[in-house]
């Protein structure tokens, strides 16, 4: 069931219109301004009344937004309502102190009406281009608690520092299975676990992608579906584990409808930051990490420094397995302590996560399964992969790198596994993660399948996958993946 359920976590005045994206103070905002404008083209006895109720709403709307926050879309809603209102405002204190009302020539009033006008629309036009996400609900039986955790790996040496007693951290979120919460709980943040690390987050995002961070300011205002530190499921057993890495400056959150659609049927997902490549850690203490990765242009170095990059993640992807490993165990203690089965596993990412996971599996039999999505395979094509992958893939272009489908091809026929490449029709890069929730909609940014069809796609396709690989449930998985784009099979057979 893919739509967006009014959670208690929006107290009422922040819950986004489906649609409209604005939320009920933004509409009632939107509505006044509008009818002030159109007030000076009705009859005197309508003016007056419209324009008195008109007024008295924008100054409701106003005081609710100044609660609760206002985003840069009705900044020129509020603009074109102040313009719009003396002119309205002005007929009727004459009509009120006996003085015959005047209204400017219809010469002059009607391209000021369409001035304040145009103003008043561009904000839902923003709003709809730029909105707050608003995620879909998973579909499975399961409800989904989420957890942070870091961890620090005592035997490994930081490598983006000189300090040599540094060592590496990393910090995880953890979706999984949980029992339904009760009501009011309150639904976790997207982005972070605190307003400022959504905030923290959203602008080093932003400043990834060269955009001022304004724009994306409703953002970090988003909640998802999971609870945190909801109980988790006394059904199920012990559930199988989904590692994920981000795209390069990529965050932990960035596949959050992903990983909760995947928790909801039974998964537990434990998704990544990387201190010096994702784009902002926050760690325990309060710092934060900022990306320190660049390209330089050069495309033989850039290609040596992915590899290096790659190499660091697959290393902070194996050990997070270990420390899951020890939580399945009941080695360390936690709300999943002996609920894992690390002996089904999969190690998943996107882009350079992609390209991190085929590291991480090439390298560590503890893996039973690989899903890239849409990443380019960094680093050595060696040793062979041992495990099933699904490499999910946008369609070829002109504008598409010449070596990625033969580097990707060579990463899928050298394996002793069924492969399975799967290009998804109307798919961009930012398809395979939350990017088609709130980011505009232009084809080559996002694809064109739709705010909610991408993600329906990558779940369903992953989940067919994880099923097969990881619970072994009987079915035709290559006609299950076919119906959703092109696929090829590589089978142990075909390899060279």
């Amino acid at each position: 069931m893919w739509h967006r359920a009014p959670g208690p976590e929006d107290g009422g005045v922040n819950e986004i219109i489906a649609g409209l994206h604005l939320s009920p103070p933004e509409l009632l905002t939107l509505l006044s301004a509008v009818a002030l404008v159109v007030a000076r083209w009705l009859p005197p006895t309508a003016r007056a009344r419209v324009t008195v109720a008109a007024g008295a709403l924008l100054v409701v709307a106003v005081i609710a937004l100044s609660v609760v926050g206002v985003r840069w879309q009705m900044l020129p809603v509020l603009a074109g309502a102040a313009v719009a209102s003396p002119f309205a405002l002005s007929a009727l204190l004459r009509r009120r102190t006996g003085r015959p009302a005047r209204r400017a020539r219809w010469w002059l009033a009607g391209p000021g009406s369409v001035a304040c006008l145009g103003l008043i629309v561009t904000g839902p036009l923003t709003a709809w281009a730029l909105p707050v996400p608003v995620f879909p609900e998973p579909s499975g039986r399961y409800a989904v608690g989420t957890d942070v955790v870091q961890w620090t790996d005592p035997r490994r040496p930081e490598s983006f520092t000189a300090d040599p007693h540094d060592r590496r951290t990393v910090v995880v979120q953890l979706w999984y299975p949980a029992r339904t919460s009760p009501p009011g709980a309150r639904r976790a943040r997207y982005l972070g676990r605190t307003e400022h690390e959504a905030r923290t987050v959203s602008d080093a995002l932003a400043r990834t992608a060269g955009l001022p961070g304004f724009l994306v300011d409703g953002v970090p205002r988003a909640h998802t579906h999971a609870v945190f530190d909801a109980p988790v499921a006394v059904r199920g057993g012990r559930f199988p584990v989904v590692l994920f890495s981000p795209g390069s400056s990529g965050v932990r959150t960035q596949n959050t409808v992903w990983a909760e659609e995947l928790a909801s049927h039974g998964y537990v997902v434990a998704a990544l930051d990387h201190p010096y490549d994702s784009a902002a850690v926050v760690l325990a203490d309060g710092r934060t990490i900022r990306s320190e990765i660049a390209s330089t242009g050069d495309q033989a170095k850039d290609t040596d420094l992915a590899a290096g990059w790659t190499a660091v993640r697959a290393a902070d992807l194996r050990f997070v397995l270990t420390r899951l490993d020890h939580l399945a165990r009941g080695e360390t203690a936690g709300p999943l302590t002996g609920r894992l089965d690390t002996g089904r596993a999969a190690v998943t990412g996107h882009s350079m996560g992609g390209a991190a996971a085929l590291q991480a599996a090439r390298q560590d039999r503890r893996f039973d399964a690989v899903i890239d999505l849409d990443g380019y395979p960094h680093g050595p094509a060696s040793p062979f992969l041992h495990q099933p992958t699904l490499a999910l893939t946008q369609a070829v272009t002109r504008e598409t790198d010449p070596r990625y489908l033969p580097r990707l091809t060579e990463a899928l026929t050298r394996s002793t596994a069924t492969s399975y490449r799967l290009t998804v029709p109307g798919t961009a890069h930012l398809s395979f993660m939350d990017g088609p929730l709130y980011l505009p909609p232009v084809p080559s940014i996002v694809g064109s399948l739709g705010r909610t069809e991408s993600p329906r796609v990558v779940a369903a396709t992953t989940l067919a996958f994880l099923d097969a690989t990881l619970r072994h449930e009987p079915g035709d998985l290559a006609g299950a993946l076919a119906a959703y784009g092109d696929l090829s099979v590589h089978r142990p057979d075909d390899s060279p």
